[in-house]
């Protein structure tokens, strides 16, 4: 069960940490969760649909179905019989250089690097790769499924959900913030708060910075900064083609680039790591707030 693993997972996360030099050649590199995983598929698959019908999407069934064929092959365990749809290796293709350009290694990376170390035997002697998917998957066993009752949701318990919920959500978007400012490349956590408060950078703004990136070979954080910057430059020769798809998102870019110069400015202040800690996860909760007026 996946809640009876997180232990081991946690310690091999660990133990990747300890041995960060031995490794890894970058140091900004960024650990990739199930979630994420899961995130860089979906995007992945929509680059490939991209490249083959001209539309960056895809459908929910078609990545939960290529999610269990990628978590097999990975892990090296049987992949007999099992559905693949079309341009499964163009997709894996994308997904291993998504994660390489954004300096990023999934669980399954980090398990298999830990496996090499010398002193394996006591950090991932207790996870199999059987048990590593069964992780990745969310298998768990709760105790309503194992006494084989349920309770029913209240209005109070319902309302302290939705509580979790939006504390997890608020998580992950300050952990966003937090990555990007760590790992520019990280597209990822660009994708998760690009339009958290909203600034009108939807699906097709993405789209179009995601095409962007592939074209010029950069991350979309780069290929957005440069933009901006080159607006910002003005005069003829430095203004961007006016059938320049980003154009259209001049103003949403310009909130998003400004907002992170912000904190890299606190950064580049602050001489004392906790004092300018405190004072970003300060900006970034007023930021998002703006997510619930």
């Amino acid at each position: 069960m996946a809640v009876l693993h997180q232990k081991s997972v946690l310690d091999m996360i660990k133990e990747f940490r300890r041995n960060w030099h031995t490794l890894c050649d970058s140091e900004r590199t960024t650990v990739c969760g199930a979630d994420s995983m899961i995130l860089a598929l979906q995007l992945s698959m929509a680059e490939n649909n991209k490249q083959h019908s001209g539309e960056f999407t895809v459908s929910l069934s078609d990545v939960l179905l290529t999610w269990k064929r990628l978590l097999q092959e990975k892990l090296n365990l049987p992949v007999e019989n099992m559905e693949v749809i079309d341009h499964y290796e163009d997709i894996r293709r994308i997904y291993d250089n998504f994660l390489k350009n954004s300096n990023m290694l999934d669980l399954i990376d980090i398990y298999k690097k830990c496996s090499a170390l010398p002193s394996n035997g006591e950090n991932n002697a207790n996870i199999s790769p059987s048990q590593l998917r069964d992780f990745l998957c969310g298998r768990q066993s709760t105790v309503d499924d194992e006494t084989g009752l349920s309770v029913p949701t209240s209005p109070m318990s319902k309302h302290n959900q939705d509580n979790e919920k939006a504390k997890l959500l608020a998580k992950k978007i300050i952990y966003s913030y937090l990555n990007l400012l760590v790992n520019s490349k990280n597209d990822l956590a660009l994708a998760h708060i690009l339009n958290i408060p909203d600034r009108g950078l939807g699906r097709e703004a993405f789209t179009d910075l995601k095409h962007a990136a592939r074209e010029k070979q950069m991350s979309i954080f780069l290929v957005a900064t440069s933009f901006i910057r080159t607006m910002e430059l003005g005069g003829k020769g430095y203004a961007p083609s006016p059938s320049d798809p980003l154009r259209t998102h001049v103003k949403g870019l310009s909130s998003f680039i400004n907002f992170i110069d912000k904190l890299d400015e606190i950064l580049g202040e602050t001489a004392n790591p906790s004092i300018a800690g405190s004072r970003i996860l300060s900006v970034i909760k007023m930021q998002i707030s703006h997510t619930s007026e």
